[in-house]
């Protein structure tokens, strides 16, 4: 990716970030709007057994707050109980893959924001998780889809070029995040 390529990519990110201060409720345009996501998710977590099925935008681009509300709750640590706001960019990117796919999958989570205890918890038993893992932020969401060969959510994920996105195979899942575009 070209120098030039990396500064436009950063202003439309900045303009897009100042547009959602201004204009709060109201979905960002750029790249989300060009590549269509449904506006909609369909989640189970795999460690509280819990399900949603929620337009959290509609199709005017107005983003409904109980329904992103809902969400947090869903992609809260499953270890501690506590949630954090999710980044509309990781719920817009997870929404990108699964539409890519053909929409209307019920994605299931592994992983959504994790608390700094969890994190550590994690680090003291030897997983291999980041110290300063965008779960902490929560902008960072494991993923797998039943029926959806992980290899193709990988490939779809990383042909969008909107965040990170991570590889386990053998851990049957894919991480996606709203960071600059890197792979591992």
């Amino acid at each position: 990716m070209s120098l030039t390529t990396n500064r436009r990519s950063f202003l439309k990110a900045s303009l897009m970030a100042s547009a959602a201060l201004l204009l709060p409720g109201k979905a960002l345009a750029s790249p989300f709007t060009e590549m269509k996501p449904s506006g909609r998710l369909r989640l189970f977590n795999i460690h509280t057994y819990e399900t949603i099925n929620t337009a959290y935008r509609n199709r005017h681009g107005h983003y409904n707050f109980e329904s992103i509300r809902k969400l947090n709750w869903i992609l809260r640590c499953h270890h501690t109980n506590e949630q954090y706001p999710i980044d509309i960019r990781t719920l817009e990117y997870l929404d990108l893959v699964n539409t890519r796919l053909g929409g209307d999958k019920e994605i299931h989570v592994i992983s959504g924001y994790r608390s700094p205890e969890y994190n550590n918890y994690l680090l003291s038993h030897g997983h291999r998780v980041g110290r300063h893992s965008l779960h902490l932020e929560g902008r960072a969401i494991d993923i797998r889809i039943p029926g959806v060969d992980l290899s193709d959510i990988h490939g779809t994920a990383l042909s969008l070029h909107m965040g990170g996105v991570g590889y386990y195979p053998t851990s049957d899942f894919v991480h996606i995040d709203s960071g600059a575009f890197r792979t591992w």
